[in-house]
């Protein structure tokens, strides 16, 4: 494969953690660009950058970039895209990818005219472990799919003036960790979800700070979902089958987990390992962009922005920029 010079947009702490990968992965960070040239110079010292840019624009103008990585707060990711796609990059995107449906849908649109690879930096899509758990799945190994379950809590401070909290910011559970939960539930349900039932208790600047969220497909398949921001709990997923079940605990960046069958046996599953999360990612989307349309994990993140923006319209939450 030819090698891909990539460029970093938006040098905060995940970004670090990403160029640590491509580092160690002997992948060629081109460019990395800041709202300041300072910061993006000292970033590009550190992570051994080629260029540093103290303008997005300026970066995305670079002609020699081939893959954008966006790691900005995810309420102007949609801005980023576009402006990236429009500048001839493939992208490569945080979660959550963009704040709405219909965001998504004009960027993926506009990737498609220009034949560029479009994908989100979901862990769950990438990591080796779910690659062998939907293989047992479709293989029959807990009989007929029937039910998903996720929990994950996060204890953040009370505090109104948090970006966790600030509607500005696009903040809330659903977006920064129901994500995860529900491309976890997503991946292995059959097919999209066409019966959505949600509640949601709102923190006092209008953001979401806990819900349930219930998913029902075509083939009777459920998923039910609990999310909080003030309240930690396990991160935990469950599938369960007529013959058993798999529990994944810690399931954001999981390399382990134990299938419990009817008859009382138990068997562990180990794939990939949690602390190289980030360099499945890498390896995934320099695939991406090599093989063009012979993979892709963009249509599930499509569902999950769907299931997301529907709850969204049932709570009766619109942020300030929409």
């Amino acid at each position: 494969m030819k090698k891909l010079n990539w460029a970093i947009l938006g040098p905060g702490s995940i970004a670090a953690d990403f160029a640590r990968a491509l580092n160690d992965m002997h992948c060629s960070i081109y460019a990395v660009g800041s709202r300041t040239l300072e910061k993006a110079e000292q970033f590009a010292k550190q992570y051994n950058v080629a260029k540093a840019y103290g303008s997005y624009e300026e970066m995305l103008h670079d002609d020699k970039i081939d893959v954008v990585y966006i790691a900005t707060p995810h309420s102007n990711h949609y801005e980023f895209i576009m402006k990236s796609l429009e500048n001839n990059k493939h992208v490569f995107c945080e979660k959550a990818i963009t704040v709405s449906s219909e965001q998504l849908l004009a960027a993926v649109k506009l990737a498609a005219d220009k034949q560029l690879v479009l994908a989100e930096a979901m862990t769950i899509y990438h990591m080796p472990l779910y690659k062998e758990l939907r293989h047992r799945i479709t293989s029959g190994s807990i009989g007929k799919l029937k039910m998903v379950n996720v929990l994950f809590g996060s204890s953040k401070e009370d505090d109104p003036t948090n970006r966790y909290f600030n509607m500005d910011l696009a903040g809330g559970a659903l977006l920064d960790i129901g994500t995860y939960a529900l491309s976890f539930a997503r991946s292995f349900l059959s097919s999209q979800p066409h019966e959505i039932l949600t509640t949601v208790n709102k923190y006092s600047t209008g953001a979401d700070e806990q819900s349930g969220i219930i998913l029902k497909n075509k083939e009777d398949e459920m998923a039910v979902v609990t999310l909080a921001m003030r309240a930690r709990t396990q991160k935990l997923g469950i599938i369960a089958g007529d013959n058993g079940y798999i529990m994944v605990p810690d399931f954001p960046r999981a390399d382990k987990a134990t299938i419990h069958y009817l008859d009382g046996a138990q068997e562990t599953v180990e794939a990939g390992e949690s602390s190289k999360a980030l360099h499945y990612e890498i390896e995934d989307m320099e695939r991406f962009v090599a093989e063009k349309e012979k993979e892709s994990t963009l249509p599930l993140t499509v569902d999950v922005m769907e299931i997301m923006t529907d709850v969204r319209n049932q709570w009766g939450i619109r942020y300030p920029f929409e």
